[in-house]
């Protein structure tokens, strides 16, 4: 049975206060996309939550179609709850999200309050718990009313199945559609999740990242490191192991000449800070106006272990 660490907050984790809420969120927090799936390990998924709670992570962020396959990260996160984080189950913060594709049929997608409202009850049997901290509506839907995607998650507020609520992704008016809407109905927008690296700060220049800064909510980047683009991994041209070389979610023809002359600088930027270029993005995005947490996926303990190291900068 897994013991916690008695020294976990004590790691030198630093705890955040998202938006104006009395929820605090460490800088760095754990992503299920990739490496939590049923084609991976569960050891080696059990060892990495493990040594992530230890060092203070709390927050473990998931979605139903995350695996592959579809809904099997939560399933690993149930497996987990039962063998590992029953008895913690108050010390943690635990998110998932529907809005992408997920089953069959008209119903299985985008934002309507019968599929955001069933996707919920199944992520909650997945991953063997009553509720979750956080509930997010993971798209923006420009077909569905509005109104009925936030009264959704108003309702699952209202009905026990999550604490909070939060949305992904959406455009700026959107947001401050959802903003007033949720704040009339005494739900407040707890945070807003949205891909901020070196390379892609569209959430601060579309006005999101200021809008929710000035309106007490969080911020939590998903993406930091570009899917390992902003690592040494591709500073000398493309690994035949690599993310890149499978050509899923990053293509080859992405690593222009100068896109790798960027890489580069910012390569020099950390060398002359002494920090690795992950760390030193990791910190950058830390260093935002309005960032609570910045979302990691980790394939090992190591690799989580050296961007943990971006707190100590």
């Amino acid at each position: 049975m897994y013991k916690a660490s008695e020294n976990r907050y004590d790691s030198g984790m630093k705890y955040v206060r998202c938006g104006c809420s009395g929820v605090l969120l460490p800088s760095v927090s754990l992503g299920f996309w990739h490496n939590f799936g049923s084609v991976d390990s569960y050891e080696r998924s059990r060892e990495i939550t493990h040594y992530a709670f230890d060092h203070g992570i709390t927050h473990f962020d998931l979605a139903n179609n995350y695996g592959p396959v579809y809904g099997s990260a939560e399933e690993t996160m149930g497996r987990l709850m039962d063998d590992s984080f029953r008895p913690y189950r108050d010390e943690l913060f635990i998110a998932t999200k529907a809005g992408y594709d997920m089953w069959p049929g008209p119903y299985g997608n985008w934002g309507s309050r019968k599929y955001l409202m069933a996707s919920l009850d199944q992520s909650l049997r997945r991953m063997h718990l009553d509720y979750v901290d956080l509930f997010y509506s993971h798209r923006y839907d420009p077909e569905t009313p509005l109104e009925e995607t936030l009264q959704a998650l108003v309702d699952t507020v209202r009905q026990g199945k999550a604490l909070y609520v939060g949305i992904s992704r959406w455009p700026l008016e959107a947001t401050k559609v959802a903003y007033k809407y949720l704040k009339e109905r005494d739900v407040p927008l707890l945070i807003y999740q949205g891909r901020l690296n070196m390379l892609d700060r569209s959430p601060q220049e579309e006005g999101i990242m200021d809008f929710c800064a000035d309106n007490g909510v969080g911020f939590i980047s998903f993406s930091p490191l570009a899917q390992g683009l902003l690592t040494d991994r591709y500073l000398n041209g493309i690994p035949d192991d690599s993310r890149m070389s499978r050509g899923k979610f990053l293509k080859k023809e992405m690593l222009t000449d100068e896109l790798l002359q960027r890489l580069r600088d910012y390569n020099r930027q950390a060398q002359d800070r002494g920090e690795t270029l992950a760390e030193h993005a990791l910190r950058w995005i830390l260093e935002q106006r309005g960032v609570t947490s910045v979302l990691v996926g980790a394939s090992s303990t190591a690799q989580l272990e050296k961007n943990l190291k971006c707190i100590d900068l």
